[in-house]
């Protein structure tokens, strides 16, 4: 997304601190010099932008500094707290409530990708298992037809006519129906206008007070950068907007501008557009999503990813793995849980160190054909070479399974081979966490566990990862402080770090 050439650019900011010797004012303003260079080409407003600076400025003072503080740490702090507040109104979102009839009222303007959001967002409850349901309260020709087809597609019941020709009927009648029929998610779209039509703001005003929605989210356009504020101020000045979700965010240089507006309407960001296919929205938290973009992970996102999708169950992993075992085909089947986990750049940038501009579009592709060609070659293996708990030492000792299994799968045997020595390293790392007392029980991991095999375990880890990476983690204390994250945040549930940590090796 463009919206990581963002994160890239403050990232390199920042790091800039790291190659000065001395930390001074001067520094100090050459890094906020790049911030702001980089937020304005993003469109944030330049009233938001010197807000920043000088709030960064008046927390980072020289002179009244303890000796021995950490100066480039408490400098990155300020300007993520500042980012944060960019984008964030303070504002709680609405909760929708189990078991009751949650109404959701969607506005927004002509094109915005109103409709195709509607449908997104009755899939992702859906496969949170909410009873979920779409009105379709337009007249304009095809509208329902659009809800028609995005609603069979994806399987959700949905309510329109073709001869009502008043949308506040419309919406009762359909709100009411799946009201009746025990619907927990009831999503009414609604006609999408242009903030100078008033006769479509008074259709939209009584369509609201008709239907008593519990939320009104208003949908947003990233394309239009800042500009969104003065739209969505108009809305809001004529219905109570309680969230916003703004779409096309995977692809346009104003994204950040887009966020940024969003703060000046005290409206809160529930959810971002980052593709066109249903699933393709994602839940939003500002403090994650900083965190994100620039590099440093979202290990509380992941862990919901990968809860999210039921991946297979892991127990007998986890089983394994406390006894340092750990097959290819223990390898083969965490290849399968990554390929169900969505996007690379998505999953790789709640990595820390991996922002999502570490894999293009291109190299993302490349990543997923480098995954399928590894687990091709794996299929090429026989029962007996999957399931030993030494594989590596059947291929070392007999060199004709590597050339049986190159020419099953039609690869090099290089290719063979870099996959055993992908797999020799991870085996390694699952062994030595079989001899880590502690590490599988809930709670914090520093307290469960003996250090000094701790300590071993992350310096092994550290050796399968780039450098750059490492670095940019923040070193071995990074790394540290990412596992206590990870253990803390799954609560005991290693079966997740097993589909983590195969992302790490797999890659």
């Amino acid at each position: 997304m463009v919206l990581a050439e963002l994160g890239r650019k403050i990232t390199t900011a920042l790091h800039s601190l790291s190659k000065a010797t001395i930390i001074n004012e001067e520094v100090l303003n050459g890094m906020l010099k790049e911030v702001c260079a980089a937020l304005l080409e993003a469109d944030v407003n330049i009233r938001l932008v010197k807000k920043l600076r000088e709030n960064v400025r008046a927390v980072i003072d020289f002179d009244e500094m303890a000796g021995g503080l950490n100066k480039r740490r408490l400098i990155q702090r300020a300007v993520f707290k500042e980012l944060v507040k960019l984008i964030d109104p303070g504002v709680k979102p609405y909760q929708p409530t189990k078991g009751k009839a949650n109404i959701i009222m969607f506005v927004g303007l002509q094109g915005s990708g109103k409709t195709t959001t509607c449908t997104k967002l009755a899939y992702h409850y859906l496969k949170k298992n909410w009873k979920s349901a779409l009105v379709c309260a337009r007249i304009r020709a095809g509208a329902y037809d659009q809800v028609k087809q995005n609603c069979t597609k994806a399987r959700i019941p949905f309510y329109g006519s073709y001869t009502e020709v008043d949308p506040v009927v419309i919406a009762q009648d359909g709100v009411e129906m799946f009201k009746n029929e025990g619907f927990e998610i009831i999503i009414v779209d609604t006609s999408g206008r242009h903030k100078q039509e008033d006769s479509l703001f008074e259709e939209m005003l009584a369509v609201s007070n008709a239907i008593k929605p519990d939320n009104i989210i208003f949908v947003m356009d990233a394309t239009i950068g800042q500009a969104c504020e003065a739209q969505a101020k108009a809305f809001k000045e004529k219905v109570d907007v309680g969230s916003v979700i703004i779409t096309k965010l995977d692809g346009h240089a104003k994204g950040g501008g887009a966020l940024s507006a969003v703060a000046a309407t005290n409206s809160p960001i529930i959810y971002i557009g980052t593709g066109e296919h249903i699933d393709d929205l994602e839940s939003f938290k500002t403090k994650p999503f900083i965190s994100k973009l620039l590099g440093m992970g979202d290990i509380e996102g992941l862990i919901d990813k990968v809860n999210e999708l039921k991946l297979d169950d892991n127990e007998e992993l986890l089983e394994k793995i406390k006894h340092g075992q750990f097959t290819l085909r223990d390898m083969y089947e965490q290849f399968q849980n990554i390929m169900k986990m969505g996007p690379f750049s998505q999953i790789m940038g709640m990595i820390p160190g991996f922002s999502q501009d570490f894999m293009s579009k291109g190299s993302e592709q490349e990543s997923v054909a480098r995954l399928k060609r590894l687990m091709t070659i794996m299929d090429s293996m026989s029962d007996n070479e999957l399931d030993s708990r030494d594989g590596a030492k059947l291929f070392s000792k007999q060199g004709g399974r590597i050339v049986r299994v190159a020419q099953g799968a039609g690869v090099t045997e290089r290719e063979v081979k870099d996959l055993i020595n992908q797999y020799t390293k991870f085996a390694a790392v699952v062994k030595k966490m079989g001899g880590i007392k502690g590490l599988f029980k809930g709670g914090d991991m520093a307290k469960n566990v003996n250090q000094v095999q701790m300590a071993k375990l992350n310096q092994q880890m550290a050796k399968m990862m780039d450098p750059r990476v490492l670095h940019q983690m923040g070193g071995m204390s990074g790394l540290q402080n990412m596992m206590r994250q990870l253990q803390n945040g799954a609560a005991g549930g290693l079966g997740n770090l097993g589909n983590f940590m195969s992302g790490f090796g797999g890659k």
